[in-house]
């Protein structure tokens, strides 16, 4: 099964602290809902570790993560893969991009996800339905630890 998302997010910050943000391993992990553990590897990629339930499938997803094609300031790709055991496994490719804006920056965000396993048996409504709630919580977490300022390091509520 083949899921695509795009959207635009504002966030009331100025772009470099968006962009330093979205390049902070702690910041991402305390705005993935569900993560465990987001962590930089030895090849410069990332592995996580997530629990999510789409439908009536609940599962730890352990992935990778590489981000290439970084514009400072500007964007990146992303690649990811991962595998929930009986669950299934997928595989994302994202663009993200940034500009300016009246208040704040504009995050633009294109992505393709691939599902298969269990996860494409539920059908695309409810596939994307979830996956649009993780990123209307990721985005709204992102959005409050930015505006709260410091390093990363505080509690999300």
């Amino acid at each position: 099964m083949k899921l695509e998302l795009t959207g635009t997010q504002v966030i009331k910050a100025p772009r470099a602290e968006v962009w330093r943000r979205l390049n902070d391993p702690l910041t991402l992990q305390k705005c993935l809902p569900g993560c465990e553990q987001y962590e930089k590897a030895d090849d410069d990629s990332y592995d996580a570790v997530i629990v999510a339930a789409i439908g009536p499938i609940k599962a730890r997803f352990k992935g990778t993560a590489r981000f290439s094609d970084l514009r400072e300031g500007i964007g990146y790709r992303i690649e990811g893969s991962g595998t929930g055991g009986i669950a299934g496994f997928g595989k994302l490719g994202a663009d993200v991009h940034l500009e300016d804006t009246d208040g704040g920056t504009s995050l633009h965000y294109a992505a393709v996800a691939q599902m298969g396993g269990k996860l494409a048996q539920i059908g695309s409504r409810l596939v994307g339905a979830v996956a649009n709630k993780f990123l209307a919580d990721f985005f709204a977490r992102f959005e409050r630890l930015v505006m709260e300022g410091g390093d990363g390091g505080r509690a999300m509520l």
